[in-house]
Order: structure tokens, then C-alpha cells, then sequence
């Protein structure tokens, strides 16, 4: 059986996973073995919180929202019913946002939604 080399393939798969590892401490950023574990879990933990990124930003649009509607005497529930009632499509990113950035607009989609409950 004739030998195998393949130095140039392993040694491009460890440049790729330490140039992975640039910016970790000591070890892990310096031996293959230690930084491929680390590597492996950095990647892992990217992918499962890409995900969760987009539920912890829902949960804060919502609570914004919650605590804009509270000073015009309704409730969050209350006020996702009357937009749908009403039928104003803004998605709670959105509104989120006017009530912080603009609150004369968001008091005006709030009167809508008092007007139809």
C-alpha cells in the first residue's frame, strides 16, 4: 500500500480552526487540541443564541410597549386586541420604538385602539 502524506490538508485545518481561535486566552488560542474544543463550543453556543437573541428582544419589545400603554390606562393584552380590532399592522419592533423615540404618534395609535375596545 503506498504512504499517505497529506501534511499540506492537516496543516490547513488547523490554520483554519486557530485562525477561529484568534482572540482567546492562552491555550486555547494557541494549541490545536485545546483550541479545537474551544472552538466547537464558541460555535455551538453562536448557533443556539442567534435564536434566542431574536426571543430576548421580542420579550423587551414587549415590555416597552406594556409600560407606554400603562400611563394611557390600558394593558398590554388589552392593546395587542385593539390593534388587531382595529386593524393597524405594526409589529411590536415598531411599536416599541415609537413609543420611545416618538410618543405624540404612539399616544395617536393608542386613542385608535381606545376608540374600537
Amino acid at each position: 500500500m503506498p504512504r499517505v502524506t497529506r501534511g499540506n490538508r492537516k496543516l490547513l485545518r488547523r490554520k483554519k480552526i486557530l485562525k477561529l481561535a484568534k482572540g482567546f486566552f492562552g491555550a486555547k488560542r494557541k494549541n490545536y487540541r485545546t483550541a479545537k474544543e474551544a472552538v466547537e463550543r464558541a460555535l455551538q453556543y453562536s448557533y443556539r443564541d442567534r435564536k434566542s437573541r431574536k426571543r430576548d428582544f421580542r420579550r423587551l419589545w414587549n415590555v416597552r410597549i406594556n409600560a407606554a400603554v400603562r400611563e394611557y390606562g390600558l394593558n398590554y393584552s388589552k392593546f395587542i386586541y385593539g390593534l388587531n380590532k382595529a386593524e393597524i399592522k405594526l409589529n411590536r419592533k415598531m411599536l416599541a420604538n415609537l413609543a420611545a423615540a416618538e410618543p405624540v404618534t404612539f399616544q395617536h395609535i393608542v386613542e385608535k385602539v381606545k376608540a374600537v375596545t
